[in-house]
């Protein structure tokens, strides 16, 4: 990856999360509140909207 090993986030905190699909452990960049679901990058892949052109 261009920016080390953290999926191109550099030095931001990565909190480590299950995702709410497939339950494999995973990190994000972010700290979930815990009211919505978290994916990891394959099942959020699935389920972000489509891109409109």
């Amino acid at each position: 990856m261009a920016y080390g090993d953290k999926g191109g986030y550099g030095d931001r905190e990565m909190h480590k999360v299950i995702c709410s699909e497939c339950k494999k452990e995973t990190e994000v960049p972010f700290k979930p509140s815990g009211d919505r679901p978290v994916y990891c990058r394959d099942c959020y892949q699935k389920h972000r909207p489509a891109r409109r052109f």
